[in-house]
């Protein structure tokens, strides 16, 4: 056991604390580099692009889960209705999150572009715009399209995990309250919420480190661009350190996630104690 456990927290600890020291050094591509302390997070605290990343990362984060949980939400519960072929669909609605990212963003690339659009042509057609739209060539519409992205991709886990919440719970649950009168939102407000909430708190927090962390899909898409308008933190990271070869500056940039991160897996801990409290239990 002592064995595993030591390859295990070497395995787990060894990157992510190399990643906090290059970001205290001077580090470039094919330089080791020498410790300078805080020198880099000082410099970043001046970077216009970095509290642009850091704007465009909120932002991307806040939208597309609120998005993926309301319409992850809606699908759950129309999913776990009594519905014909329910299977096949359940199994249809796992393609975007089975397919790879690359191939995801290839497409939603294809989608926007401004000269083939099918998205254009389709809106042209209708009468309802004149001219080709450049969804990639303007700051809020490539930040709207990429959102629009990660939200078709991620809609599929939200809504899984929380179909698989509905049904543990109790039909008769349902049953008790329909005979003492409840309306359709009072079983959703006093019998589905309530039970639901420790497996949306787990649901969330997997969301928020997952569409925070974000990387391929922004990347493939835009690089970043237009003007450094869609960089997130974890693109900015890597075109600072890999691209930039400025590999210090772009290891304290992800350095400076761990403080979102950490504070996400908080709010999920706290509010799943929360709720076992609410249920009388205790820490234990």
């Amino acid at each position: 056991m002592v064995p595993a456990a030591t390859i295990l927290i070497f395995f787990l600890t060894y990157p992510l604390g190399l990643g906090v020291w290059l970001g205290l050094t001077d580090a470039k591509i094919g330089r080791p580099g020498e410790f300078i302390g805080l020198e880099n997070f000082r410099s970043l605290l001046n970077d216009d692009v970095m509290w642009l990343s850091v704007f465009n990362t909120l932002l991307y984060t806040t939208v597309a889960c609120v998005l993926k949980f309301a319409l992850g939400l809606w699908l759950a519960l129309l999913l776990n209705r009594n519905i014909a072929f329910k299977s096949a669909i359940r199994a249809v609605m796992l393609l975007p999150f089975i397919a790879p990212t690359v191939l995801t963003a290839l497409v939603f690339w294809w989608l926007y572009d401004p000269q083939f659009s099918i998205i254009s042509w389709t809106l042209q057609k209708m009468g309802i715009i004149d001219t080709y739209i450049d969804f990639l060539g303007n700051p809020n519409a490539a930040r709207a399209s990429l959102i629009a992205a990660n939200v078709w991709r991620g809609i599929p886990f939200v809504a899984i995990s929380l179909l698989a919440g509905l049904q543990t719970i109790p039909v008769t649950l349902y049953e008790a309250a329909t005979l003492d009168g409840a309306t359709r939102w009072q079983l959703f407000r006093h019998v589905t919420y309530p039970l639901l909430t420790p497996i949306v708190a787990v649901v969330m927090t997997f969301s928020v480190l997952f569409t925070f962390t974000d990387f391929q899909l922004v990347y493939a898409i835009t690089r970043g661009g237009p003007m450094n308008a869609t960089h997130l933190m974890a693109t900015l990271s890597f075109q600072r350190a890999i691209a930039g070869g400025q590999l210090a500056e772009g290891a304290a940039i992800s350095t400076m996630m761990i403080p979102f991160l950490v504070a996400a897996i908080l709010f999920s801990f706290f509010g799943l104690q929360r709720r076992r409290w609410q249920q009388g239990g205790t820490d234990q």
